[in-house]
């Protein structure tokens, strides 16, 4: 068995949501999935065939994001993974609908950080093993850390 790290390209202003499924359909129920979370989220989604033709399915309605998203799920090349990036919504938008999906097994990132995949390789193909994301942590906050915290999270929107 042989390990790699696999670095996720995500584009600007855009987030990852990489996961573990198990079943052909998963690229279009994650695509409604997406569309029935948000109006206007902007994405795409690539699923590696982990049996049959073992393809890369895609869908999403930016191709832009749907070309990245092939591109990142192509590095890991893991069966039965999916890759979703998106802009104009924040995964919290729309995790627990992808987590609710019936194929959806597993979810190991969820985020706009950089992203490092740990993949396994044996003879018979990979598998993900985790994920780094993000960086070691600095410290722990101050009372200063803890305003600027509340005041972000009420500046977008997400507290009164």
């Amino acid at each position: 068995m042989e390990f790699k790290l696999v670095k996720m390209e995500i584009p600007e202003n855009a987030n990852i949501i990489i996961g573990q499924t198990h079943f052909i359909k998963t690229a279009e129920d994650l695509y409604e999935v997406m569309v029935s979370s948000s109006p206007v989220v902007k994405f795409g989604i690539a699923f590696c065939e982990a049996s049959g033709p073992s393809l890369i399915r895609a869908e999403g309605n930016d191709e832009d994001l749907k070309s990245v998203a092939i591109k990142n799920a192509k590095a890991i090349s893991a069966g039965h993974t999916f890759v979703i990036l998106l802009k104009e919504a924040f995964p919290i938008n729309v995790l627990n609908a992808i987590k609710s999906c019936p194929e959806v097994c597993s979810v190991f990132c969820a985020t706009a950080n950089p992203v490092q995949v740990v993949v396994a390789e044996t003879e018979q193909g990979r598998g993900i093993m985790g994920v780094i994301d993000g960086f070691v942590p600095k410290g722990v906050e101050t009372e200063e850390d803890i305003k600027t915290r509340k005041k972000f999270l009420r500046n977008i929107g997400y507290k009164l």
